[in-house]
């Protein structure tokens, strides 16, 4: 992939960025900072390289090494009082 090239959803540019990944792996979730990425300027989507998903994949494998834990606010959709 190069920067411009078109989304596969919605036909945006695609622009390569480091961000933070959530990753679901084996029913849990693990989020990643600074994973590089491809992502649509139009709709978000989030596309990665072959040997970076690789790496996602071996990081999860190994969560004994994850380097810190964080919390954050969550609300329920469906019980929100509108």
């Amino acid at each position: 992939m190069i920067n411009g090239d078109p989304c596969e959803y919605c036909d945006g540019k695609l622009q390569y960025r480091r961000i933070r990944a959530q990753f679901h792996f084996k029913g849990g979730t693990i989020y990643i900072d600074h994973v590089p990425a491809w992502v649509c300027a139009k709709c978000g989507e989030r596309y990665f390289d072959a040997p970076v998903y690789k790496k996602l994949e071996d990081i999860a494998q190994h969560s004994d090494r994850i380097k810190k834990t964080i919390t954050f606010p969550l609300a329920d959709y469906e019980r929100a009082a509108l």
